[in-house]
């Protein structure tokens, strides 16, 4: 057994408070919050169960924190007030605030207003 891999193995969790897991030598039965979301479920409140360490050189480990299984939650459903409330957010983000017009794409925040409204000399020329 490697140095690195002695130092992420914790199964019964005495050094670092929770069970720990060398990364990609998790055990079946807990998944990360994105592996969760493509199975259509959520955390759900519980406490992280456990974690993956991977070790790097000259800087701190990377940590992946882990959530049961049997424990997780479905997915809330979206309300209608919900989507509602994400269109009114993404024609926000998608509005240049210099001409008042649905851009058709988000705005990116280095530039602040649409590409036509940034480059307007570059737009005639075309």
């Amino acid at each position: 057994m490697s140095l690195g891999y002695a130092k992420c193995f914790d199964p019964t969790g005495a050094r670092y408070g929770i069970p720990t897991f060398p990364w990609r030598c998790v055990p079946d039965g807990y998944a990360t919050r994105r592996q969760l979301r493509a199975r259509g479920l959520r955390p759900g409140g519980q406490q992280v169960a456990a974690q993956a360490l991977r070790p790097r050189y000259r800087r701190g480990p990377l940590v992946a924190y882990f959530y049961r299984l049997d424990q997780a939650k479905p997915v809330r459903p979206m309300t209608p007030a919900k989507r509602r409330a994400l269109e009114c957010a993404n024609l926000a983000r998608r509005t240049c605030p210099q001409c008042r017009t649905d851009a058709g794409y988000v705005i990116p925040s280095s530039l602040g207003v649409c590409v036509t409204c940034a480059y307007p000399e570059e737009q005639r020329a075309a």
